[in-house]
C-alpha cells in the first residue's frame, strides 16, 4: 500500500510541474510578438536575452528578398541591422554587437534592406 501511496504522489507531483512549464522555448529574456508589415506576413515571437535577439519556434516570415535583423525603438528602426534573416521560420539566435545598448531597444525588426521597408516588427515588453 506506501508503494501505491508514493507511486500517486509522484505522479501527481510531475503532472503539477508539467503543467508549470512555459509552452514555449525561451531563455528569461524580454518577450513580444511580430506583426507583419508591408504587405508580409511574420508572425511569432521574438526575445532578447542578455546580448542576444533569438527568434523562438513559433517564428513565421512569407519570404521576401534580402530580410535582415534590425533593431528598433518605439516605432523607428534604429541603423543596426544585425544580419541576414537564417531562415523564414523556426528558432534562430543573432549576437548583439557590445557597442549597441539593448536598454535602448523595445522592437526587433525583419528588413528588407533591398526595398527599404519593414516586413515585421515585433514590440518586446
Amino acid at each position: 500500500m506506501n508503494t501505491r501511496r508514493n507511486f500517486l504522489k509522484t505522479g501527481l507531483a510531475l503532472g503539477a510541474a508539467t503543467f508549470a512549464a512555459p509552452a514555449f522555448a525561451g531563455g528569461h529574456g524580454r518577450l513580444g510578438t511580430f506583426e507583419g508589415k508591408s504587405n508580409h506576413i511574420t508572425t511569432g515571437t521574438a526575445e532578447i536575452a542578455g546580448n542576444q535577439i533569438n527568434l523562438l519556434d513559433d517564428f513565421t516570415f512569407d519570404g521576401a528578398p534580402d530580410p535582415k535583423v534590425s533593431l528598433g525603438k518605439d516605432g523607428h528602426r534604429k541603423e543596426w541591422i544585425l544580419e541576414p534573416l537564417r531562415s523564414n521560420t523556426g528558432a534562430q539566435s543573432y549576437a548583439v554587437p557590445a557597442n549597441i545598448d539593448l536598454d535602448e531597444v523595445n522592437e526587433v525588426w525583419i528588413w528588407c534592406e533591398k526595398f527599404n521597408v519593414p516586413l515585421g516588427v515585433a514590440k518586446i515588453n
